[in-house]
């Protein structure tokens, strides 16, 4: 692959994040962290090629709205440019069917495959998109929930708990089930 990543590692009001982006946007995001160190060994894990560099305007503004989200700001991620790589094309349309899911609202796996005119069975793409999401917040999988409003999973750090955070921000109350043992700590979840 000839595109160059770059990095940054910005703090918010929940903790640090990770941003990294080419030439023709923005390839991941990194949900707070509770170190600096530790938002930026998750985004070399995943771009173990990407060089740290200052932002563009582009991912200056992306940064500047991540920020503001996180101190409880109504912000809308959609018209923040994206490179998606090589992802699969109907996972393409998943990620651009849910940016139109604005703050404060949800869906559910099975209504966003309805959406794009798939099946039930299509129900398991969406969640299998939502778990290789490169940029969870700004293509807002934390919006996406289990049939009868049940929370689903979360693959970012702090799992369930972080999504559930992340929507109470937002002003939506979930029911969430009692994980058997407390968030993991070694994930470096991020506290509100």
């Amino acid at each position: 692959m000839g595109r160059v990543n770059h990095y940054t590692v910005f703090e918010t009001a929940n903790g640090f994040c990770g941003i990294a982006w080419t030439g023709e946007g923005i390839t991941r995001f990194q949900l707070p962290t509770r170190t600096a160190d530790a938002a930026e060994r998750l985004m070399l894990r995943r771009l173990p090629e990407a060089e740290t560099a200052a932002p563009t305007p582009q991912v200056a503004d992306a940064i500047d709205a991540a920020k503001r989200y996180f101190a409880g700001e109504a912000v809308d991620f959609s018209g923040i440019r994206l490179d998606l790589g090589d992802q699969e094309a109907f996972f393409k349309k998943i990620y651009d069917a849910l940016r139109q899911v604005g703050w404060g609202h949800t869906t559910t796996y099975g209504a966003l495959a309805k959406q794009l005119g798939a099946g039930p069975e299509a129900a398991r793409d969406v969640g299998q998109a939502m778990a290789k999401n490169p940029v969870p917040l700004i293509i807002p999988c934390h919006r996406v929930l289990a049939a009868g409003g049940k929370v689903g999973g979360f693959s970012a750090p702090g799992g369930a708990t972080s999504k559930v955070r992340m929507l109470e921000l937002e002003g939506v109350r979930v029911e969430q089930a009692q994980p058997a043992r407390p968030a993991q700590k070694a994930q470096q979840s991020f506290g509100f």
